[in-house]
């Protein structure tokens, strides 16, 4: 499965999504504490998902696990050690065609924030 964390396709395992201690343990989480919890991470760190990518993996498996649909989240923080509720969340459902274009421009090193905004998060788009 990919996923799409703002400009940074993360690919998993089946096996790696459903481990049995994780599911029971964080059954209970919905998927607003999981957004929560990724607002935490990125307001201490804007650019979690390149500068702890096994951090980001784990957030993308959380909200993998509360809402299967979603293989996409944005977070967007200001300014590093800003206030928690000033980091934008989005979540998005994209085809397969496009996470499939997405991680094929990944792979050539040509998957940039901004191709990644064009395709995906439209936030330049004037």
């Amino acid at each position: 499965m990919l996923f799409l964390l703002n400009d940074v396709i993360l690919s998993f395992d089946a096996a790696e999504l459903a481990p049995p201690l994780t599911s029971e343990r964080f059954a209970k989480v919905s998927l607003n504490y999981v957004g929560k919890l990724g607002q935490e991470l990125y307001a201490a760190e804007p650019l979690l998902h390149h500068k702890d990518p096994e951090k980001a993996r784990r957030l993308a498996a959380l909200i993998i696990s509360k809402a299967p649909d979603i293989n996409a989240a944005l977070f967007i923080a200001p300014s590093r050690g800003c206030l928690v509720d000033q980091v934008q969340v989005r979540y998005a459902q994209l085809s397969l065609e496009i996470m499939g274009s997405l991680f094929e421009r990944q792979k050539a090193g040509a998957l940039s924030n901004v191709e990644a905004d064009r395709q995906v998060w439209r936030r330049l788009a004037a």
